[in-house]
């Protein structure tokens, strides 16, 4: 792995107009990073990299890079992009554990984060730092939210999240698990007991219906509910998954490892939406793929789908009979939204069309203390987003808590 690191490091031509860093959400250094490393400074590129990115090391692993960094990278014009993640990979995991995370002066104000995905992590860290009395709540057993209960081990191991939980209770943060704001705890609750700020980041947990007939019968599944824990599904031999987008693919390499014999893939279009790489990797594994395939009503005995093509003008058009795919089981995975358990038992919380947390550009909600990004607010969109958003976030609730007495 070193050697190969080493080598793609090399490859770097440091181009005065970083194309790669133009392509990252959050505008990682690229080159400079890459510099550090080849100087031996591989501590100083750690540093630079975490101040940059607090999930720097997980952003490296779950990035869509063929589309941001990688698929940028001039290199690639005519031939092999640098492999910028193996790059940051190697950086950020060898300098997580000697990470040191320092916090300013005491402020003596109590902040809450509810929920610890990507953006509860990020806005955890950087308001610990400036020396706010942070308390993370998790509705599970252990931090991470999306990062751990959705996307598979294979592609994010846990250790690394149980090591992110290590440096956020060293940098003195207090971590509540198995507390679900909106049950025994309200955000009135958290208001009372002096939390000067509360943050809402509680991703989208609530799968999308295709609103056919069918979708109750006990051998169809969510993809958000099985990504949580696989092992509790009986599948069969015969899956078949419904939706295209990287949680699908998720939902089908993670059969595949669990021992169903033959996934499906069905896509009503005629290209997925999931990422080159992650539709490569389970060409790999040996998933199949089933184009043009319309859901119309689930049986016991599989899918009933709507063959579908493509028009002049390129938009997907019904053709011929409904067809049946024979299958054992069934997962939907066409995307997700909230949860409404805080909003319902919080007064002056104002939502969208789409139930997401109505925000402004800084993060503030329609209750004055209260902030949200994330998936909450944002939709089901990328880590790197949630980080970038989420730092944004950060520096408005540090602003708000400033004016407080």
């Amino acid at each position: 792995m070193a050697i190969h690191v080493v080598n793609e490091a090399r490859r770097c031509l440091n181009c005065k107009v970083p194309q790669c860093r133009k392509g990252c959400p959050i505008q990682t250094p690229i080159p400079d990073m890459i510099q550090l490393f080849l100087q031996g400074k591989t501590e100083e590129a750690g540093q630079m990299l975490f101040e940059n990115n607090p999930l720097s090391v997980v952003c490296s692993l779950v990035c869509d890079h063929d589309k941001q960094c990688e698929g940028h990278c001039i290199l690639g014009r005519k031939g092999a992009p640098v492999h910028v993640s193996s790059i940051e990979n190697y950086i950020s995991d060898s300098y997580l554990d000697r990470l040191e995370l320092k916090r300013a002066e005491n402020q003596h104000k109590r902040v809450a984060i509810i929920g610890s995905g990507p953006a509860g992590i990020t806005i955890s860290v950087l308001l610990a730092q400036k020396g706010y009395d942070v308390t993370l709540f998790e509705s599970r057993d252990k931090i991470g939210g999306v990062l751990r209960y959705g996307i598979p081990e294979f592609r994010l191991p846990g250790s690394i999240l149980d090591r992110y939980a290590d440096k956020l209770r060293q940098l003195g943060i207090k971590i509540r698990p198995n507390t679900s704001i909106g049950g025994a705890l309200t955000v009135d609750d958290l208001q009372r007991d002096g939390y000067k700020a509360i943050f809402i980041g509680t991703g989208v947990w609530r799968p999308k219906k295709l609103g056919i007939a069918g979708e109750s019968l006990g051998h169809v599944h969510f993809a958000i509910d099985y990504l949580v824990n696989p092992d509790v599904y009986q599948l069969g031999d015969h899956l078949a998954v419904i939706g295209a987008g990287n949680s699908a693919m998720d939902v089908a390499r993670t059969a595949i490892r669990k021992g169903v014999r033959h996934v499906t893939v069905l896509s009503r279009s005629q290209t997925p939406s999931a990422s080159a790489r992650e539709v490569e990797y389970a060409v790999a594994d040996g998933v199949e793929f089933l184009y043009g395939a319309s859901p119309v009503e689930l049986t016991d005995e599989g899918v009933i789908y709507q063959p579908m093509e493509p028009d002049e003008e390129g938009n997907m058009q019904p053709v011929g009979e409904p067809k049946l795919f024979p299958c054992s089981s069934i997962v939907i995975s066409i995307s997700q939204g909230p949860k409404n358990k805080i909003v319902s038992t919080t007064k002056g919380l104002e939502t969208t069309s789409h139930g997401l947390l109505a925000t402004d550009e800084k993060g503030n909600t329609t209750r004055e203390g209260i902030f949200a990004s994330g998936d909450v607010v944002l939709g089901a969109r990328t880590v790197v987003e949630a980080v970038r958003y989420s730092k944004e976030v950060a520096q408005a609730m540090d602003e708000y808590l400033q004016t407080l007495e």
